[in-house]
């Protein structure tokens, strides 16, 4: 049984894949082989198309570190008789985490006086008073497992009053978790000092923040992404903040990744950004690393994964 690892993958998983099956290594030049001879793949970035699938003639199984799939085609998959599952939920907390420090980071202009500060002229901190955070209103987008520990980070920490839109989950969802539900983001919007985005890409969400939603939003307003960059329309975004229409962003995802100096967000000074780096840390690399692994395995044993998309 042979396992190909096509992109970096945390050593315990890898090691974990090795104690059963034959592991070939992204660095290994035997990589080129994987669609004669792969019975399963771990992939984190690379993509998989209709024509890989229909070449990999021996494999039965992929596994994808993260949440999206968007890089395979899944129908061609299920077409091959190929199971390809995910990692939810493992990241959440560091994605919430990065959601929160985005929020502050923009919010107390933190990267703008460091950058200042290293500059290595005067600072004049009259020149970058931020806002405050304490029982300000934040509108979560997405009720789902980030949005929840969003949520409750937001609220524990700062009392925020908290509104949450997501037109797919019941009325009496987060019990236990004091908000209001808006039943548009046209009634949402107006009221956040702080939006958060925790939801898919998906044909209703491209776009979804664009000229018309940010027109409706405070000019003291701060967005955060760290979801899809699809979802934002990012000229609209520019536009916004070159204009003095929102305080600022922080953005760890966009259109196209990495973003580079050519994409005109990454020049304004009140926009924070990560390189879809959300859920890097030395924890999800392990526990992300150990899932893929173990629902690998557990597909190529005849077994069911617990997080299977195709």
């Amino acid at each position: 049984m042979k396992i190909y690892a096509l992109d970096q993958f945390d050593e315990a998983g890898l090691e974990l894949v090795a104690q059963h099956a034959d592991l070939i290594r992204c660095d290994d030049p035997g990589i080129a082989r994987w669609r004669e001879e792969a019975d399963g793949l771990m992939v984190r970035l690379t993509p998989l198309r209709a024509e890989d699938f229909a070449r990999a003639r021996k494999l039965r199984a992929v596994c994808k570190q993260g949440v999206g799939v968007e890089s395979i085609d899944l129908a061609a998959a299920m077409a091959h008789g190929i199971t390809v599952c995910n990692t939810p939920g493992v990241n959440s907390e560091a994605v919430a985490e990065m959601a929160l420090a985005l929020g502050l980071c923009v919010g107390r202009r933190i990267a703008e006086m460091d950058r200042a500060v290293r500059a290595g002229g005067p600072v004049l901190r009259e020149n970058f008073l931020g806002v405050e955070s304490w029982g300000r209103v934040v509108g979560i987008v997405g009720m789902g497992n980030i949005g929840t520990k969003v949520a409750r980070k937001w609220h524990g920490a700062f009392a925020s009053e908290l509104i949450a839109y997501d037109p797919y989950v019941p009325a009496d969802y987060w019990p236990d978790i004091p908000h209001t539900r808006a039943a548009s983001l046209e009634e949402m919007l107006p009221r956040v000092d702080l939006l958060t985005l925790h939801l898919p890409l998906t044909p209703e969400s491209r776009g979804m923040i664009g000229e018309s939603a940010l027109a409706l939003m405070k000019p003291s307003a701060i967005l955060v992404n760290a979801a899809r960059g699809g979802i934002v329309d990012e000229a609209a975004l520019h536009t916004a903040l070159v204009s003095g229409r929102l305080f600022g962003a922080g953005l760890d995802v966009f259109a196209v990744e990495p973003p580079g100096t050519a994409n005109p967000l990454v020049n304004l000074p009140n926009v924070v950004c990560t390189p879809h780096a959300a859920g890097g840390t030395l924890d999800t690399q392990r526990n992300s690393s150990l899932a893929v692994a173990r629902q690998l395995l557990d597909v190529l044993a005849g077994k069911e994964p617990w997080a299977r998309v195709a």
